[in-house]
């Protein structure tokens, strides 16, 4: 079964085909500031594995290994749907809050918590690291 979802207008649309081989939540003050928000719930699908419709623009920012981390958003609305990173190639990361039924999304492990806002609380049974985990 397909794990589709979309951006905010439905101009970009994905579907992912099989189960993510991670999913967590990011607390790097990149993926605060690209969501809005205190950190960001993300899933990584193999690259082949994701069927994107509708046009997307991309934003080029650096990770904190230096690689490239291209984030991919409607140009309409403005929503992040997936990006990818050069530190991990071959993986599609698509943010969970765009998945269609976001039941879907089952936190495995927390990033960068040496970065979490001091007024979130984190959950104690997934995997905390202080940055990015072995890759």
């Amino acid at each position: 079964m397909a794990t589709t979802g979309g951006c905010l207008c439905g101009a970009v649309r994905y579907s992912c085909e099989g189960d993510p081989v991670l999913s967590g939540i990011c607390h790097c003050r990149h993926c605060q500031k690209y969501t809005g928000s205190s950190f960001e719930p993300i899933m990584f699908y193999p690259c082949d594995q994701v069927t994107v419709t509708g046009k997307v623009a991309t934003y080029t920012g650096r990770g904190d290994s230096g690689k490239p981390v291209f984030r991919n958003f409607c140009p309409v609305c403005g929503s992040g749907v997936f990006a990818q990173a050069e530190l991990l190639a071959g993986l599609t990361i698509v943010l969970a809050g765009t998945l269609d039924d976001p039941t879907h999304f089952k936190p495995t492990m927390e990033c960068y918590c040496d970065r979490v806002q001091p007024w979130i609380r984190t959950a104690d049974e997934r995997a905390r690291h202080p940055r990015m985990p072995p890759v």
